[in-house]
């Protein structure tokens, strides 16, 4: 195979197998080897990988073209060869797929379980022919990655937490107050969203879709309606691919002024906190008077959206719009003239650019240190190959950056919400589902970043299998870089600058 082929053009050595948009191929155990090793000079992100009982997919993206593709491999004897040595970013992914499904990813860098705590009345609850009747096992004790060096000591942190947040554990190697190294252990919040979906209507299952992460409800929906309409063959009307736009930049914005405040609260300037919740409360009011949910939920369905909006409704919307502009830029003024707060938030929690590639970290966390991808431009979806979308990048990789970024994310979303507004169609706003079976594959930007959705549909239009991929399987590392040789009190204002998702990533 041709180094310089495209990523279609390469795959295409396998068995090309029925999904829409993007093809999917089925390999042989020789061509998957040959796929990881022309993943050593070939350019192509990963952007999810997951598993069937006798099968391992991996998705990867092709920047050039803006071109997605699937790569499949079946595993008889449920092993496959693994992909973590040239794309880091599958590390947790195999090892979950260990956990859920038993595939055993030979030549893993590190096999210790992810998701399976020890606390599962079954191992390997998703393989074939598993039954929940096993005895409860006993949890093991997690065998954290040794630090050598003089005088280090630990610290252990969680994964019970002060204040309501998600369950996660982190461990601290430290030299006196400097970090050494950061170790998460993840998969707390694990909820077996894969499980529940299985046999479920395409409505039901997108209800759990929904709430895979809560802050998130809008863009993880509509990854998932998108990859069930191209499974089914499903046109929407215009009206409600513009409403549904409409949703994710209000959550957008809703999310990206709650995190400049609560990252400038972990510096101790509660002054930006509350004046930042003060704007993030206004969208959430006029979300819930628009669409009659503060978040949204549940209004995003398959085939459509579940209610519309009158012009009324437009109206208040382009009022917020024009209130919300000179205040955002008016509150960055009172950060950008702090000199005591820009002392905590520049180069602290740097990330480096090569780092970023690497893990294909998308959304504000891969924006801030130099990778400008956005899923709402490349691959794209409507409406927004209508839309003239600015993406913002930045490159010093630091909590600074990530806040700089939402700002003018933020920006660009208010411009967005303005456009959307003054072209929003006329029409119906649903369509219906075929009852089909087919594979569907969406790639959708969420205020964190891309969201993959994969889905398989069974003959009556139930789900037989689905996928959600959320940004944070890619970020979460990173933090651990971010975090080196800084102390550990900046830990909280790192990680907040992250905001990374314990549910979206524990499935």
């Amino acid at each position: 195979m041709s180094g310089n082929a495209g990523l279609s053009d390469f795959l295409a050595m396998g068995e090309p197998m029925a999904q829409r948009p993007w093809p999917r191929f089925r390999l042989t155990r020789e061509q998957w080897l040959e796929l990881a090793m022309h993943l050593t000079i070939a350019e192509w992100p990963l952007l999810g990988l997951w598993a069937e009982p006798a099968e391992v997919h991996a998705a990867f993206f092709e920047e050039t073209s803006g071109a997605m593709a699937v790569a499949s491999l079946p595993c008889p004897d449920r092993r496959f060869p693994s992909l973590a040595g040239v794309r880091p970013g599958a590390l947790r992914l195999e090892r979950a797929a260990q956990d859920l499904f038993g595939l055993v990813a030979e030549g893993l860098p590190d096999p210790r379980p992810w998701l399976d705590h020890g606390q599962w009345a079954l191992g390997h609850p998703l393989a074939d022919g598993a039954t929940h009747s096993a005895p409860q096992r006993l949890a093991a004790e997690y065998a954290f990655l040794p630090v050598e060096g003089e005088g280090l000591h630990q610290v252990p942190v969680g994964p019970v937490h002060a204040g309501i947040i998600e369950p996660g554990h982190f461990r601290f190697h430290c030299n006196g107050e400097a970090v050494v190294r950061l170790e998460e252990r993840l998969g707390y919040a694990h909820k077996g969203s894969e499980s529940l979906m299985a046999g479920k209507p395409v409505a039901a299952a997108a209800l759990l879709a929904g709430r895979l992460s809560g802050d998130s409800t809008v863009a993880s929906t509509l990854a998932f309606c998108r990859a069930v309409e191209a499974a089914s063959g499903t046109i929407l009307p215009e009206r409600a691919v513009w409403l549904r736009a409409l949703m994710a930049e209000l959550e957008r914005l809703a999310n990206h002024f709650g995190d400049i405040g609560a990252i400038c609260n972990d510096a101790a300037f509660a002054f930006l906190l509350t004046h930042f919740g003060i704007l993030r409360e206004r969208v959430l009011l006029e979300a819930g008077a628009a669409f009659g949910h503060r978040l949204m939920m549940d209004k995003v369905i398959p085939g459509g959206v579940a209610g519309d909006i009158d012009a009324g409704t437009v109206a208040r919307l382009r009022a917020l719009v024009a209130e919300m502009r000179p205040r955002l830029a008016e509150l960055m003024r009172v950060y950008d003239s702090k000199p005591s707060l820009l002392d905590r938030t520049v180069e602290t929690g740097m990330v480096k650019p090569e780092l970023v590639r690497r893990f294909a970290a998308g959304g504000y966390v891969g924006r801030a240190s130099g990778r400008g991808f956005d899923a709402r431009r490349s691959p794209g979806y409507p409406p927004y190959d209508q839309l003239d979308l600015a993406v913002a990048v930045l490159s010093d990789g630091d909590v600074h950056s990530r806040l700089l970024l939402r700002a003018q994310e933020a920006a660009v979303s208010l411009g967005l919400v303005d456009k959307i507004l003054m072209r929003l169609p006329a029409g119906s706003i649903a369509a219906p589902l075929a009852a089909r079976s087919g594979e569907g594959l969406a790639l959708v930007e969420g205020f964190r970043g891309d969201i993959l959705a994969w889905v398989a549909l069974a003959g009556d239009g139930t789900v037989r299998r689905a996928h959600l991929r959320d940004p944070s399987w890619f970020q979460w590392p990173l933090l651990e870089a971010a975090i080196e040789g800084n102390i550990v009190a900046d830990f909280p204002l790192c990680n907040k600058s992250f905001n990374c998702s314990y549910s979206g990533h524990d499935l």
